[in-house]
């Protein structure tokens, strides 16, 4: 059995990243154990208007706390895996066993910076594993010339981090889940429905995920009244209610604010949980650990921040912090 580890998602395209110091600050005082953050160069929409470089900032944030902290970030374009490799062992050597980092094979909107040609799905997939593999050979102290869908030439790290830190793959869909199972470390996928999840979860497991932790980016909204919870759901989030088949391939803000536009607020539940009931949300999230999540991380996609913190430490943390996953 395992216990569940709650996560404060720090999101650096709504947020200055001094208010994201801030919150996971408070986020730590709650209860919360874990943090997640974003690695964008753009938001999602120009109504969100930040975009602050999260590795700067997370050097900052784990001095500040004592909270673990993971990253999502696509090696292979917009980095080369071995500047990544680079700040991936720094922060280990500073903060042992507190950072991890999830690996995808990233967004349009982020990579297309570079002026690169924007592979086809399957290229960025194996142009990530050749990334987590040339990382990985970095951190155990080898000295590294690659040359595939991206160059590493003579390359070594003089500052190691001591240990092997751990590579979760992300996963939206069941094919790509099945797939990092075989050479990831742990998974990450969103919320979803009950049965869709444990299908997600299932076909990790079934490709070698057997017995290795499975992340969940909860997209949630809570305030004071649904009514808010909701309008303020459908101001932040409403560009994200499409499929990744289509977010994937969008070149700007602007254009995620183009499709947005199509979206009513009574559209926003096929993407965000929805309720001012704490109750109605340690329910939603006692599901996702029923069906095998052991890492959730909370992310409230209004505003209403310091609320939404000190409200969940009270009323949802201890709940879930009772419960446990095989």
């Amino acid at each position: 059995m395992t216990n569940i580890q709650i996560g404060y998602h720090a999101s650096h395209e709504q947020f200055k990243p001094s208010q994201l110091t801030q919150y996971v600050i408070q986020a730590q005082k709650a209860g919360f154990t874990t943090a997640l953050s974003s690695d964008h160069f753009y938001p999602w929409s120009e109504t969100q208007g930040e975009s602050g470089f999260a590795w700067s900032w997370l050097g900052a944030a784990m001095q500040a706390t004592n909270l673990s902290y993971g990253i999502v970030n696509a090696p292979g374009q917009r980095y080369n895996p071995a500047i990544i490799a680079q700040a991936v062992a720094t922060l280990c050597e500073m903060f042992p066993q507190r950072f991890w980092i999830a690996t995808g094979s990233g967004q349009f909107l982020n990579e297309h910076i570079t002026g690169e040609e924007w592979p086809a799905k399957q290229v960025r997939n194996q142009r990530l594993k050749e990334s987590v593999d040339v990382m990985r050979a970095l951190w155990a102290g080898e000295t590294v010339t690659h040359k595939g869908l991206f160059e590493v030439y003579d390359a070594r790290l003089y500052t190691l981090p001591g240990y092997m830190p751990s590579v979760i793959g992300a996963a939206i869909t069941e094919k790509t889940a099945e797939w990092v199972g075989g050479w990831a470390d742990g998974m990450i996928t969103t919320s979803r429905p009950p049965a869709e999840l444990k299908k997600i979860i299932e076909a990790f497991r079934r490709g070698g995920g057997e017995g290795k932790p499975v992340y969940l980016k909860v997209q949630l909204s809570y305030d004071n009244s649904y009514e808010k919870a909701l309008e303020g759901a459908h101001f932040q989030w409403k560009n994200n209610v499409f499929p990744s088949s289509l977010l994937g391939d969008i070149r700007s803000p602007e254009g995620f604010d183009a499709a947005g536009k199509m979206v009513r607020p009574e559209d926003m539940h096929s993407a965000v949980r929805i309720s001012d009931s704490t109750d109605q949300h340690v329910e939603w999230l006692s599901r996702d650990i029923e069906a095998g999540v052991s890492h959730l991380y909370l992310h409230n996609v209004n505003l209403e921040q310091k609320n939404f913190i000190d409200v969940f430490g009270e009323k949802v943390l201890p709940h879930l912090k009772t419960l446990s996953t095989k």
